[in-house]
């Protein structure tokens, strides 16, 4: 199912946004903090602050999501639509047992799942009856992507997942965010590190001052930019000392 991002503007925080992505593509945006990345992503989601407005449209498939009643997009979220925050814990219930939390999404969209496969599928087996103060911040990380990829959705949007997380964590969660999803699953991965980019997507979008100043493949873009803040960002990651 392909997401279909036109003229997206938030206040004038986003401006006239546009990109696609169909199915099962890994897509990357990237920028600095302050770009409109995770505006963008709420944009898709249905949540905005309320004090912020989106305008132009933000279709999945043939329904536009803009505009849509809370009711509609909950239906969608969860389900089709699936978001993993930077802070684990802000979306996690701390005062319930992991293995209730993650399969909240298939009880509420009607489906049955057992709480041992969803953890085992993200190596935590045995922690269905643990408190998320229990856990580590990567083990936190891993039920968020276990809940959020327990219906299958048709888009994952992860926001900064691994920014939090140690080097040998941050690697642990890629793969699974990798091995974890469907085929026809899409994946719009926001970060601000050109290697996690490199190693998760296929296509990258980059983002300055809320617009969109460069698009392409990702080694295209990463090893060949056109735009002189796409430049930038390459010089001061680790993947310019790479090439």
């Amino acid at each position: 199912m392909t997401l279909s991002v036109s003229g997206l503007s938030v206040s004038s925080l986003v401006r006239d946004v546009s990109f696609e992505i169909g199915a099962g593509e890994r897509v990357g945006l990237i920028g600095e903090s302050g770009s409109g990345k995770s505006l963008t992503a709420l944009s898709i989601m249905g949540l905005l602050p309320d004090e912020l407005r989106a305008s132009g449209s933000v279709r999945l498939g043939d329904r536009e999501l803009l505009g849509m009643s809370e009711k509609d997009l909950s239906r969608l979220r969860g389900d089709e639509l699936a978001m993993v925050f930077q802070e684990p814990m802000t979306a996690l219930n701390p005062a319930m047992r992991v293995g209730r939390q993650v399969t909240e999404p298939g009880r509420i969209h009607g489906r049955r799942h057992r709480a041992e496969d969803l953890l085992s599928s993200v190596g935590l087996a045995d922690t269905a009856r643990a408190y998320p103060h229990q856990l580590s911040g990567g083990q936190r990380q891993r039920v968020v992507l276990a809940m959020a990829l327990a219906n299958e959705p048709s888009l994952l949007i992860c926001d900064e997942p691994t920014t939090a997380l140690d080097v040998t964590v941050q690697a642990q969660i890629l793969t699974l965010i990798k091995a974890a999803l469907s085929r026809e699953s899409a994946l719009l991965f926001i970060t601000h590190d050109l290697a996690v980019v490199a190693s998760v997507c296929e296509r990258v979008l980059v983002m300055l001052d809320g617009e969109i100043v460069e698009a392409g493949s990702t080694r295209e873009v990463l090893t060949s930019p056109k735009h002189e803040y796409t430049r930038k960002l390459l010089a001061a990651s680790d993947l310019e000392a790479r090439r």
